[in-house]
């Protein structure tokens, strides 16, 4: 689908980021199908950039933040000045939104400050429509721009985040006022309706997170007999890495020959490595930090299995990644997960918290034959082909973003 003369903005609350890989898949897919891209961060993660692909996104993308305290003070004023009624009127939305929220009311009149940056900034522009990623602060700030006199928006919910906090975040609000709403899953669109009026559901779309060439095309690498796993994601409490070392303790001291590589980085590091000392498996785990995508994916080839044991998730991005890489994985029966992973099929799925059943399935995994792996990854890899592929997907929103308001 190639659409002429159109121009959209992305906000996002931090791009590029390590972990939104599939923010900019997604946001080159859509300039694939003709559609001008602008892109707005309210603020930076630079420091934390390996890959160059978002290093070179980072040249593309504006830093609302980056203006200072003078900066948003000026915009603020300028927006007061020039449309006074409109003003006003975002500055009781602000209110509204912020007075039972969890962040307070004074934020509330920092994202209202954002949102009149970012309507300065929109106004030099061609932009008509204003697109967020993550239903929290950005569409706040998006939400705020549109009732200054800004373009009409729409917003990506991903969870589980937005499913936690619904009434603090005022997500009814937001998503009555929206444009139209994506959800990634299925499960994700069932919590959206619960939590909005009944005519709101037309409005709430289905459109995946997907992978592109560099994945869905790999070359052919055979599974490998070393009883490697591999564990992508950040080191946080609720992707399940301390239970993941208990279980893989569990594993060594029952003398299970295995090697798991812990791609990621995060605030939960240091308590992984005290963990890793303590339970002696110094020998059995590597903790590389921040990949790459090309180290990513080099170390998804080289493990028989992809591991993400999360017990609060929307649908992991790594998970299509690891199946387009014909890799088998275990996961949890959580959000949007078993939408994609069915167990027998393309890997195997356990009660999230357990760690008995991910010891017990862990032990299933590096007793499994080679051959069967493949199997399992071939049919993991035509899943993620059929319902994840980032053009596909890509061509579903721009479809969103075209259609008559």
């Amino acid at each position: 689908m190639l659409v002429m003369s159109m121009a959209i903005a992305y906000l996002i609350n931090q791009y590029p980021k390590v972990s939104h890989s599939f923010i900019r898949r997604e946001i080159q897919g859509v300039e694939a199908c003709g559609i001008k891209v602008y892109r707005f961060s309210v603020r930076s993660r630079s420091d934390e950039l390996v890959d160059e692909i978002d290093k070179a996104e980072l040249q593309k993308t504006e830093v609302i933040l980056q203006v200072g305290l003078i900066g948003l003070m000026v915009g603020m004023g300028k927006v007061a000045l020039s449309r006074p009624a409109k003003w006003f009127n975002a500055l009781g939305l602000a209110v509204q939104v912020g007075w039972n929220s969890e962040r307070g009311l004074l934020l509330h009149i920092i994202y209202l400050a954002e949102a009149c940056v970012l309507l300065g900034k929109l106004s030099r522009t061609p932009v008509t429509h204003v697109h967020s990623h993550f239903g929290t602060n950005s569409t706040t700030v998006a939400m705020l721009c549109h009732a200054l006199g800004g373009p009409p928006y729409s917003f990506t919910v991903h969870g589980p985040e937005e499913f936690d906090k619904v009434k603090a975040i005022a997500l009814p609000e937001k998503i009555r006022r929206a444009a139209f709403v994506v959800a990634i899953s299925s499960y994700g669109r069932s919590q959206l309706y619960r939590w909005c009026s009944a005519d709101d559901w037309p409005k709430i779309h289905i459109v995946h997170c997907g992978v592109d060439d560099y994945f869905l095309n790999p070359a052919t690498t055979p599974i490998p007999e070393t009883p490697n796993l591999v564990c992508v994601a950040r080191l946080s409490e609720q992707k399940g890495h301390l239970l993941l070392l208990e279980a893989v303790h569990r594993l060594a001291q029952a003398g299970q020959e295995f090697h798991l590589t812990l791609v990621g980085d995060g605030e939960l590091r240091s308590q992984l490595e005290a963990k890793i000392q303590d339970y002696q498996l110094q020998s059995h785990i590597t903790i590389t930090g921040w990949a790459s995508s090309a180290e990513v994916q080099r170390h998804i080839l080289n493990s028989r299995a992809f591991i993400l044991p999360s017990f609060a998730e929307g649908l992991p991005v790594v998970i299509m990644e690891a199946l387009a890489l014909h890799r088998p994985v275990l996961s949890t029966y959580v959000a949007g997960i078993p939408e994609l992973i069915e167990p027998g099929v393309c890997g195997w799925l356990i009660p999230p918290g357990s760690v008995d059943a991910l010891a017990d399935t862990l032990k299933t995994v590096l007793h499994t034959s080679p051959e069967d792996l493949t199997r399992l990854g071939d049919a993991g890899a035509q899943r993620v082909q059929v319902q994840h592929n980032a053009h596909t997907e890509a061509s579903k929103l721009t479809q969103l973003f075209t259609k008559p308001k």
